[in-house]
């Protein structure tokens, strides 16, 4: 007997920019000029090229593919695994190279910052870390910028750690000097009460031998105010948004404890990966529980802007010059790590936007 019962709604128009039927993807970016770049990190997968840009709806490795090709003896000019790609709006491809392929421990010199010239598509400074910056236990994540600060700018990441403390790196672009903020403390670290669920069921580490943990990982999600004053981060296995002042992280003689009493808690905002922030001083940020998308106006005020059963894991955001919101969807739930060894991801995974009428948020 057919009989319809009222269903829950969706909502939100997307269209399909690309699809992706090999290595799953985790970041992209759009240029100042439209070029669109994504990455793959090595979980895993047959990662021909961990950095590529989209040709004419064909993955080119970026900048070329010797450069993606690890080079052990020379781990600092050569990627790695590629977590996320940014594309600064003024001529300038950020690369974070975690080093750490399947999650494993850094390669000593090979956790780095790149900075590729778009014009010439040649590497044109390479930022490493000391090991008390780039921990044993660091998986670097995400970074946004300020060129508006120092005499270079400056740099945030974000250590979304599994087994180690979480933090945000601060990077002085003219000097290369980093240092670790709010390393440890609970706005960085995992929500030791979150439960997070996806498609119906609880996410947790599942092994091949039967074996079973609590999935938690650290700060991840990361976006900056238009005026550069403030960092929007959440971790990943979390709802919670905070904030912090980008003048008390760049100011060294704020100790931990008394930066520690100046993040700012911005309510439930539903758990993200990624985040990204727009000209208007709108935070866009992705739910993966409940396949939604969020935004977070500058008054605190929070509304779902799409909600659409295929944003299957919202991963990384991107606004383009043309006011779209790109957003990788790469099912990262259904990895095999999840499900006792059984890879459950459906290709292909995709790159989709939608319309938000907002340019990105400036960074200079």
């Amino acid at each position: 007997m057919n009989f319809m019962l009222p269903m829950e709604k969706y909502f939100g128009n997307f269209e399909l920019v690309h699809s992706f039927y090999g290595a799953m993807p985790t970041g992209v970016t759009v240029s100042e000029t439209s070029r669109i770049f994504v990455c793959f990190p090595r979980w895993g997968d047959d990662v021909r090229f961990t950095v590529a840009e989209i040709v004419e709806g064909q993955l080119r490795p970026y900048p070329n593919a010797a450069i993606n090709s690890p080079n052990p003896a020379n781990a600092a000019m050569s990627f790695i695994s590629v977590q996320s790609v940014v594309a600064d709006g003024r001529g300038t491809l950020w690369i974070v190279d975690t080093a750490a392929p399947n999650f494993s421990e850094p390669i000593i010199g090979g956790a780095k910052l790149v900075a590729v010239d778009l014009k010439t598509n040649t590497i044109s400074r390479v930022y490493t870390f000391t090991e008390g910056v780039v921990l044993p236990t660091t998986y670097l994540n995400d970074v946004r910028f300020d060129f508006r600060v120092g005499k270079a700018g400056y740099a945030y990441i974000t250590d979304s750690s599994s087994n180690g403390p979480g933090g945000i790196i601060v990077v002085d672009l003219e000097t290369g000097y980093a240092y670790r903020r709010l390393s440890g403390t609970p706005p960085t670290s995992p929500d030791p009460y979150f439960l997070p669920k996806v498609e119906g069921n609880i996410l947790m580490n599942r092994n091949k031998d039967g074996s079973t943990s609590p999935f938690r990982l650290a700060s991840d999600g990361i976006a900056i105010a238009a005026d550069g004053k403030t960092l929007f981060f959440c971790p990943l296995t979390s709802r919670q948004l905070f904030s912090i002042s980008t003048d008390s992280l760049r100011d060294r003689t704020i100790p931990e404890e008394d930066l520690l009493s100046q993040v700012e808690y911005w309510g439930e905002k539903g758990a993200s990966d990624g985040m990204i922030t727009g000209a208007k001083g709108n935070v866009y940020a992705g739910d993966y529980e409940n396949n939604s998308i969020r935004k977070i106006l500058p008054n605190g005020n929070m509304e779902t802007i799409a909600h659409d059963p295929r944003i299957l894991w919202p991963d990384t955001f991107s606004i383009g010059p043309d006011q779209y919101l790109y957003l990788i969807v790469n099912q990262l739930h259904r990895q095999a790590r999840f499900h006792y060894g059984r890879d459950l991801r459906e290709k292909p995974y995709s790159l989709l936007r939608i319309k938000i009428n907002e340019l990105p948020a400036p960074a200079f």
